[in-house]
Formats: C-alpha cells, structure tokens, sequence
C-alpha cells in the first residue's frame, strides 16, 4: 500500500474506508434492469442523433444516470462514516439513535445532519431538519447543532436562516456548514479536506488494481439483438403497440 500522508487519518483506514465504499456502489446493470422503468427509445433516438454519438455510446450514458441514481446515496455513506475513524468523542450513531443525528460528539455537544448539496433539501424536509435542531438546544444548553454541506454555495459556518410558517428563525447555535470547515473542526487542520479530495484519486485506483472485478459490468447494448437493432431497441417500450411487431 502506498503512502497517502493525509496526517487525520491513517493509510489503511482511509483504503479501507474507500473500499466500503466502492464495493456498495451499483455496479452492474442488464437489459432487464434498464428497461424495468420502460426507457424511452425516442428520446435515445434523439440524443444519439442531435450529440453526434452512436447508440451505443447513448446507451451507456443512459446505463449511467440510471446507476447514478443508486450510487448517490453511497457517496452519503462515504461523507458521513468517514467520522468514525476521528478520535475525541467524534461517532456514527446507527440510524435513528441518537436522536438521528448523522454525526454526532456528546463530549463537545455538536449534532450534525450531513447532506451532499445545498439544495438537495424541499422545504418540508428543511423544516422538520431545523425544529429537531431547536428542540435538540432546547434540551441541552450546551449544544451546537449543524447543517453540513459536502457542496455547499460557498466556505462557510454561519446561522441558519430559515422562514417557517411565515416566521423567521435564526439561532446562533444552529449553523450551517460546510465540509471544508466541518473538517477543520473535527480534524483541527482547516486544509484536510482539500488533501482528501486531492488524494482520492489515487485512492481509487488502489482499490480497483487490489480487485479488478470492482468495475462496471454493463451487458446493456451486448443483449440487443444487432440483426434488427431498431426494431430490438423500439420493442422494449412498444411491444404491444399497433404495427410495431413488423418493423
């Protein structure tokens, strides 16, 4: 194993950690499974047509968004277990305990909720995320409870503001965060975060050369029968249409 230096976190830990993950993402996908939705031949027609690529090609970036779909929640899994490998009182509370925070450090009294994107949230969910912070510090007046952000708009560990009901709320110790600064709290090096993403890469790599198996497996466009592609493609949604078994 080579040496990755992030300093917060050791070399094995951090391949390990990456594993996890890489093995929880969707990796594979059929005929069967692209289809089970009922894609949309048309569409396919247009894209391959308009960006100048083979259908081939058109169907792989369809293979893709599908798969993307699963995999986001696996890139939640990496952000947020990555804490556990933090020492000082930093944990992962299983889900739903303690209280549902995602990150949580009961000696320094922070209570995270962790999301990818700042507008992955509807204004219900941000709500719901925001009166359980309150009722958090209503209970413990030592708390500090945080929003953080892998993908925030900008570096920041501020207030959050939120209108509820026609009603404003803003409380010091409800913050919104981002990753950069997350790190640098948990870590106490404000830069660690920028390292990671920097060393990732290299990461990967390591955990696909240990097991090659780990790539994507995509039978999407090899199980459509290439004698009458057309007609093979337009049957997956049309079948039953008027016409369609003479193409």
């Amino acid at each position: 194993m080579r040496e990755y230096n992030l300093g917060f976190i050791s070399d094995k830990n951090i391949f390990e950690h990456v594993k996890a993950t890489v093995m929880q993402y969707r990796r594979s996908i059929n005929l069967e499974e692209f289809n089970r939705n009922i894609i949309d031949p048309i569409k396919l027609t247009f894209d391959a047509k308009i960006y100048g690529q083979t259908m081939e090609e058109t169907i792989e970036s369809e293979c893709i968004r599908q798969i993307d779909k699963t995999n986001n929640n696996r890139i939640g899994y990496f952000h947020q277990h990555l804490f556990k490998y933090a020492s000082n009182g930093w944990e992962v509370p299983k889900n739903g305990e303690k209280g549902g925070f995602d990150v949580i450090n009961d000696t320094l009294h922070i209570y995270v909720e962790m999301k990818n994107k700042h507008n992955t949230m509807n204004h219900s969910s941000q709500s719901n995320t925001y009166l359980k912070m309150q009722n958090k510090i209503l209970r413990d007046d030592k708390a500090i409870c945080m929003l953080v952000e892998t993908i925030a708009k900008q570096s920041q560990n501020i207030p959050w503001k939120l209108t509820i009901n026609q009603e404003h709320y803003c409380h010091d110790k409800i913050r919104r965060v981002s990753m950069d600064q997350f790190y640098g709290i948990v870590f106490n090096d404000s830069k660690a975060f920028m390292r990671l993403c920097q060393t990732l890469p290299l990461i990967l790599d390591d955990v696909i050369a240990e097991d090659d198996s780990i790539r994507l497996n995509n039978t999407v466009y090899d199980e459509l029968d290439k004698n009458d592609f057309n007609k093979s493609l337009y049957l997956l949604a049309f079948k039953t249409y008027e016409g369609f078994d003479t193409l």
